[in-house]
């Protein structure tokens, strides 16, 4: 089933900075970090993700993912009031992305 995207989501996709994350480059995916962005705003766009996202393993773990375009959008799992960072990898079926 595919869920209506608020446009506040849309909204934050597109303006916010995604950092690459360089440490990991053989899992390509990029991050943004609460402190630089609106706490508000990052908050919700995290509690839409456990919302709507779907339970996806990843090697041992398991984590919510979202899939919004062409990416998959996660967090590490943390309760809302602790997450720090939002994910985003492009969804192209690469063997580091759960399916």
């Amino acid at each position: 089933m595919q869920v209506e995207i608020p446009n506040f989501i849309k909204v934050f996709i597109a303006k916010e900075f995604w950092t690459f994350a360089k440490t990991m480059p053989q899992i390509p995916h990029w991050y943004v970090v609460r402190g630089n962005c609106d706490d508000e705003t990052f908050a919700k766009f995290v509690s839409f993700i456990y919302s709507n996202g779907q339970v996806r393993a990843w090697h041992d773990r398991e984590f919510t993912y979202l899939d919004i375009d062409n990416f998959t959008y996660w967090t590490m799992g943390n309760p809302i009031d602790e997450t720090t960072i939002i994910n985003r990898a492009k969804i192209d079926k690469s063997p580091h992305l759960p399916t």
